[in-house]
């Protein structure tokens, strides 16, 4: 009996729906780096994510 039922709406899902394709397309053309061999390498170049606040 204490369920939320949250509204979503056609743009948000429409939203969402597209960044998953754009994530999907990204990681095709530059794969996430497996880290095991990542510490044979040494670091590796590539993405980086910085938060909203800079950090």
């Amino acid at each position: 009996m204490g369920e939320v039922i949250r509204f979503v709406s056609k743009s948000e899902r429409e939203r969402a729906r597209l960044i998953q394709e754009a994530r999907a397309i990204y990681d095709s053309i530059f794969p996430p780096a497996d880290p095991a061999s990542e510490e044979q390498d040494g670091p590796a170049i590539g993405r980086t994510f910085v938060g909203r606040d800079g950090e």
